[in-house]
């Protein structure tokens, strides 16, 4: 009978195109994941300076770009968002760490359908393309928002940017949710199907079950989403009445009736709550992995932390109406969304307790993946206390739109899982690339982008209870926006500053993968299955052998072992005296 490295191996790639370009290879898919992130990310960084830049000095004229008007103001948000939202919060964790380091974890050679890996990859890449593409297009990019609420996004003539430019916003986004359904089986089989002998569910990484859980919910959700944007493309441009009531324009009927703007309200929500979790499951993964590594200490309650993860994913599902207390939801409906939503905050409440569980008494190694790990924990945390308020209708109507709803979700989903990808690639870019990050620049760019980022984001909040609007493109024409302007200046220094830091993580990133110490297959002395193959992995990852499997992957502190950790694949420390 075939083993199951060998029904699910395939040949070494001969050739430059099938080696780097359209690989079958887990690994090299991994790596193209994480640079479409970063290119993605340093494109919606550049869209919200602009925006700050016009919030503050709304006169100024920019070179190449002209004047910033306010339609240009809120194409800029719409894009900013999308692309933040789908193209990094969503591919570099899951596709870009996950791809690489699942299967490795797991003890398997790849992924269960490496060609459909390759094909969820270029068509991520071709999604990404289409969203760019809204810029150059006549009318240029969307502004109906990342939430593309009808009917401003479900009519062409509804503004500028919602003819052509919209079409390919809707387009973009729904071939990137059937590259992440593909994604999403991959991940699920794989996880399922592939892992070594006695790599049992509950042995496995904290950081597999995360991007395990975060398969499971992009397999419900993006299919909801999907639908939901063929039915937009459908009314937008056949004539049909999904979204659209009877409408006015521009002082012309449209030629719809008895559609539901609410129901887009719905079908998206129901996406976009479980893509939070998406997004910040994997950073919960990988903080968790960090945090027990440079603790010297097994992850405090490895059990709690899996059912609070498959919780969390479960009441993700329960909580999207909170998104719509402003829509006039019936008092009953809003009362059970808002207990749910608070329900939510016990899972996650049970993991920050436990990271700290695993922190006290450990002999902790401040290095630079460890600080982005306690980064991570101190923006979920001080993101998450604002929930609270948001889950209460009553409160929700008078902040819903305003900045405090910005801070709130930039640093919870926004940063904080930014800070777990920073944590994930100073961890693990040793292994992909057999060389090590610069320590020292690597934590420079954290304190300046923790302190940044809580500059940024913090006054969100005070803005927000004093009344400060979002979306709007200009502050000067009210009285007591105007007040608001000194908030929004320390603001936009803290975004130019923090943004010039992300330089610093660049130059390193590329001198280290070129340059940098060698480093050795196990520099952090870590315990999980990477840790145990060559640096960089080969082909097939383990050289031909698969890896048999003993112990948790968070065996630190073992009494009677010769080190202070044991790999998975050691055999199990009997201690003296023990029955």
């Amino acid at each position: 009978m075939a083993t199951r490295a060998t029904v699910h191996a395939h040949a070494a790639p001969q050739g430059f195109i099938r080696k780097y370009i359209f690989s079958l290879d887990h690994k090299v898919i991994g790596i193209q994941y994480i640079f479409l992130a970063l290119t993605a990310v340093w494109v919606g960084m550049f869209l919200s300076l602009l925006m700050r830049i016009h919030l503050y000095w709304p006169n100024a004229v920019l070179p190449l770009i002209g004047e910033i008007k306010p339609e240009t103001y809120t194409a800029l948000l719409t894009m900013h968002g999308t692309i933040m939202v789908f193209f990094v919060l969503t591919t570099a964790p899951q596709g870009g760490f996950g791809n690489y380091f699942l299967p490795i974890q797991i003890g398997a050679p790849d992924m269960a359908f490496p060609v459909l890996n390759m094909l969820s990859f270029w068509t991520t890449f071709v999604a990404f393309v289409v969203m760019i593409a809204a810029f150059f297009v006549q009318g240029g990019a969307p502004l109906h928002g990342w939430t593309g609420y009808p009917p401003l996004s479900a009519v062409q003539s509804a503004g500028p940017g919602e003819g052509l430019g919209a079409d390919l916003w809707i387009t973009s986004i729904a071939i990137f949710c059937i590259a992440s359904l593909m994604g999403a089986l991959n991940f699920l089989t794989t996880t399922l199907d592939m892992r070594a002998k006695g790599m049992t569910m509950m042995r496995m990484p904290l950081t597999v079950w995360s991007w395990f859980i975060t398969a499971m919910l992009g397999l419900l959700a993006f299919g909801v989403l999907l639908s939901a944007g063929i039915l937009l493309l459908l009314d937008r441009n056949l004539g049909t009445s999904f979204y659209v009531p009877l409408v006015v324009v521009n002082g012309v009927q449209m030629g719809h009736k008895g559609g539901s703007p609410l129901l887009w309200q719905h079908l998206f929500w129901f996406f976009g709550h479980p893509e939070v979790y998406i997004a910040i499951l994997p950073g919960m993964g990988v903080t968790s992995q960090i945090l027990s590594t440079f603790s010297r200490k097994p992850i405090f309650g490895y059990r709690a932390m899996v059912y609070a993860m498959l919780t969390i994913g479960f009441f993700g599902f329960m909580v999207w109406g909170h998104h719509m207390f402003m829509s006039g939801m019936s008092p009953y409906s809003a009362f059970a969304f808002s207990i749910l939503t608070m329900c939510i905050g016990v899972p996650s409440a049970i993991k920050t307790f436990n990271w700290l569980g695993t922190m006290m008494k450990g002999r902790i190694r401040f290095t630079t993946p460890m600080l982005y790990a306690i980064g991570f924990v101190s923006l979920f945390v001080s993101g998450g206390l604002s929930g609270p308020f948001l889950a209460q209708p009553v409160l929700d109507i008078q902040l819903h739109d305003t900045y405090f709803v910005v801070g709130h979700f930039h640093l919870i989903m926004g940063v904080a899982a930014i800070f777990g990808m920073f944590a994930a690639t100073y961890y693990w870019v040793p292994k992909m690339f057999g060389r090590m990050m610069n320590e020292f620049w690597g934590r420079v760019h954290f304190f300046i982008t923790l302190i940044g980022t809580y500059a940024i984001f913090m006054p969100m909040h005070y803005l927000g209870m004093a009344g400060g609007t979002r979306r709007y493109s200009s502050y000067l024409e009210v009285g007591y926006l105007t007040k608001l302007m000194p908030l929004h200046e320390f603001m936009t220094y803290a975004a130019i500053i923090t943004i010039a830091a992300q330089f610093i993580f660049v130059i390193n990133l590329f001198s280290s993968i070129f340059k940098g110490p060698k480093a050795s297959d196990n520099p952090w002395e870590a315990t999980t299955l990477e840790w145990t193959t060559a640096t960089p992995p080969p082909h097939d990852n383990f050289n031909g052998m698969t890896p048999v499997v003993h112990n948790g992957p968070y065996e630190y502190g073992v009494p009677g072992a010769p080190k202070d950790y044991v790999m998975q694949t050691d055999t199990p420390v009997t201690v003296a005296g023990a029955h």
